[in-house]
């Protein structure tokens, strides 16, 4: 093995020379020996062999290519080009080095190469030349080699958090770039934990790059958009309060794009979105959102309004609460909010008599002529209104004897017919039934008395695979098997 360490003995002291050459004559410098280094780096046996003493003259070179860079006019772009080539590869050697690696890791922390790379970067984005591919490939490299350092490395964290936060990641999330936006957002995951998140409530600068985290995952085409969607899954989610404090500040279209990325995660087999307590908390918040601005669909019955952001922003959150209220932890404590149950049997009478006064999205449709484009966003709407009613009645005499209270049955009845306008309504209409009629004898004697007077149809009942039976002087509501 003595080959090896004779390549490395010579390489530092070519890199000594280079050092005295940059000192002497302010010129950028060859790039043979960095790019050999960087090269060499790649393989772990010379990121393992690498001595404190290459390192310390690979951040001269650094340290001397930043003052260049500093002093070098925007004018003079041949110059500054090359002085930010030397840059890219000084970061690459860097980048490389530490990979895996975590004695490298702590010698370059300790060195300073931390501190003066984020200033670099942060420099770096700060200029006229900003967006040419010589600076951007430059700052791409540097947040490279911070997302390296700080991988597996808590104390590396703390440091680039230290000198990063939150101006680093701010600029780079507004950055045009999407490399430098995914890059950016890469260190950011890798540095955060729950105390870090908590750190983003200080103040309006901090609560900024939360927001920000969303913005960009809009503006990111999906390849480059995960970093975004773990920040906000990972740990936003973990913390109701600034889950809070971020959606007050989102813009509705913002408010959309977060609530999507909540129903994927919270969709996943096994979410893990956070413990029993955050997602109660994060649960309540979002009944009072729905609450609030439930009554802004009715906006979409005007068809100049498709494109209503509010009413864009209920739909997702109906589609939230009806992801929650799938999981029997929240479930059971969703049903205990009454003031939610009234709103949503509220909002689906107003809804369904918005649709019986003029042609709308919200009328009964039995083809796609009251519908020009299929994928209105109110479609579904009603149907995900009496999804949510049978899971809020789901094994709760409460509820269900609530509904009875709110004359909500006939109103779930009279939405039971296919409607192409709500795809699986009929569906979720049994299901609901069920559910409001298990075990609970007066919601089942009510709906059999209405198929006796024939405010119910009992064709409709039997296609639900119910049927009324009278026992002992008695109407009940039963279920039977549909016959084949």
């Amino acid at each position: 093995m003595a080959a090896p360490m004779d390549t490395l003995f010579g390489l530092a002291q070519d890199m000594e020379c280079l050092v005295n050459v940059l000192r002497e004559k302010r010129e950028p410098p060859d790039l043979g020996i960095l790019q050999q280094l960087s090269s060499l780096c790649r393989e772990k046996y010379y990121r393992e062999c690498l001595d404190e003493g290459i390192l310390k003259k690979l951040l001269q070179i650094l340290c001397e290519t930043v003052h260049e860079i500093e002093h070098t006019p925007a004018e003079s772009k041949s110059d500054l080009d090359k002085w930010l080539q030397v840059a890219s590869e000084c970061f690459r050697c860097q980048r490389n080095a530490c990979v895996q690696y975590t004695k490298n890791q702590f010698t370059m922390r300790n060195l300073g190469f931390i501190d003066k790379s984020v200033y670099l970067i942060q420099f770096l984005q700060g200029m006229q030349v900003a967006q040419d591919d010589s600076c951007l490939t430059a700052i791409r490299c540097g947040l490279q080699f911070l997302g390296n350092i700080a991988s597996g490395n808590g104390d590396s964290q703390n440091s680039i958090w230290k000198c990063a936060f939150p101006e680093l990641f701010l600029t780079c999330l507004k950055n045009e770039d999407d490399k430098v936006m995914s890059y950016g957002s890469m260190v950011l995951f890798t540095c955060l934990d729950s105390e870090k998140v908590v750190e983003l409530l200080a103040d309006e600068k901090k609560l900024e790059l939360a927001v920000g985290v969303i913005a960009a995952y809009r503006k990111l085409p999906e390849v480059e958009s995960e970093w975004t969607f773990l920040i906000v899954t990972d740990y936003f989610l973990k913390c109701p309060a600034l889950v809070e404090a971020m959606y007050s500040k989102m813009s509705n279209q913002e408010r959309v794009t977060f609530l999507e990325m909540t129903l994927s995660k919270i969709s996943d087999e096994d979410p893990e979105v956070a413990s029993g307590r955050e997602l109660q908390v994060l649960s309540e918040f979002l009944v009072r959102c729905f609450q609030e601005k439930c009554k802004a669909v009715l906006n979409l019955a005007l068809t100049t309004n498709t494109d209503d952001e509010e009413a864009l922003v209920v739909i997702r959150l109906l589609d939230v609460l009806c992801q929650l209220t799938s999981n029997s932890e929240q479930l059971q404590c969703l049903q205990k909010c009454s003031s939610l149950f009234e709103t949503v049997v509220d909002i689906l009478r107003l809804t369904h008599l918005t649709g019986k006064q003029t042609k709308n999205i919200f009328t009964a449709a039995h083809s796609m002529s009251l519908v020009e484009d299929v994928s209105h966003p109110a479609v579904g709407f009603k149907a995900h209104l009496i999804r949510l009613i049978g899971n809020l009645c789901y094994k709760n005499k409460e509820n269900q004897n609530k509904i009875h209270q709110l004359d909500g049955i006939p109103l779930i009845l009279d939405n039971c017919s296919i409607d192409d306008n709500n795809p699986f309504v009929n569906q979720w209409a049994v299901y609901a039934i069920r559910n409001l009629t298990e075990q609970n004898e007066e919601n089942q004697a009510l709906i059999a008395q209405m198929e006796r007077q024939g405010l119910a149809d009992g064709s409709l009942l039997r296609s639900m695979g119910m049927e009324v039976q009278e026992q002992d002087g008695k109407l009940m509501l039963k279920s039977v098997k549909k016959q084949s």
